[in-house]
């Protein structure tokens, strides 16, 4: 795994233009279609509502609910539908289609870490989307119902790089599936449910069971999402912030790490047109 991850990070830098490059490819794609990204806003702000409704009837005149208030929740809320396309909650296949259709070969012939590529144009697409969509998602719900800036501005800002990087890696892994199964399209479905419910977006963790929160606190989810939306809302600070930051970036490198390493085996027995 250490040897895999060194694999990962010994990227060329005379190639460091490339990547960023694919990096501004992706960005720029996300506006290609406006109306898309409009009406994506539109339905996000939409079904915000819905969960907001849903979420203030659990407090039913209580000031707080596992230490969360009413405006806690409207935040977390907003910030949720925020994150929604940048770090690609409902899921995210085009690494697995690649696979499917050969189209892997012929990147394997650029002269790129096929890893850090596809890592680069995801920074792209997320970076995009979150100008387009998530940006005017927290105004909006800012003004709209109240959804309050960010406790810890630092902290929170440096939370959302590991976030997504995680997520990225978790979402690498799952279409690596696509080396050993035709079906990887299902195995993907169940991966973004667990991803949902693991990292925060379908319910904020504070209200899980205490047995179910003591087991994400053991894997990758709540770093892809929870912890970010716990420090823009003031719930983890001092040492428990930078503790929160410190395990985003432990999980960030151990699955990179895995990453490579997983890759490396799905390349060894991947054949392209019977060879």
């Amino acid at each position: 795994m250490e040897v895999a991850l060194n694999d990962f990070l010994s990227i060329p830098a005379v190639n460091a233009g490339l990547y960023l490059a694919l990096a501004r490819l992706g960005f720029r794609r996300q506006f290609a279609y406006l109306q898309a990204a409009l009406w994506g806003l539109v339905t996000n702000l939409f079904f915000g509502l819905l969960r907001i409704s849903i979420l203030l009837a659990l407090f039913d005149g209580r000031p707080q609910v596992a230490g969360l208030t009413g405006g806690d929740a409207v935040t977390y809320v907003a910030l949720t539908q925020t994150f929604i396309a940048s770090f690609s909650l409902f899921g995210w296949s085009e690494f697995m289609r690649t696979i499917h259709r050969g189209e892997v070969a012929t990147d394997l012939l650029r002269p790129l870490d096929l890893l850090a590529s596809w890592a680069a144009q995801d920074a792209g697409r997320a970076a995009g989307q979150f100008v387009l969509r998530g940006l005017p998602m927290l105004v909006l719900f800012a003004l709209l119902w109240g959804a309050r800036m960010p406790a810890l501005p630092p902290e929170t800002l440096l939370s959302v790089v590991p976030a997504w990087a995680c997520g990225f890696a978790y979402r690498f892994l799952v279409n690596c599936a696509a080396f050993w199964s035709p079906d990887a399209v299902g195995i993907g479905r169940f991966a973004w449910v667990l991803l949902g419910l693991g990292c925060g977006f379908l319910m904020p963790l504070r209200l899980f069971p205490d047995w179910l929160r003591a087991a994400l606190a053991w894997t990758p989810f709540p770093s892809m999402l929870n912890t970010t939306v716990e420090l823009w809302l003031g719930l983890k600070t001092g040492a428990a912030a930078w503790g929160a930051l410190g395990v985003q970036m432990g999980w960030t490198v151990a699955l990179l790490g895995l990453c490579a390493w997983v890759l490396r085996r799905g390349l060894g027995r991947l054949e392209v047109a019977g060879g």
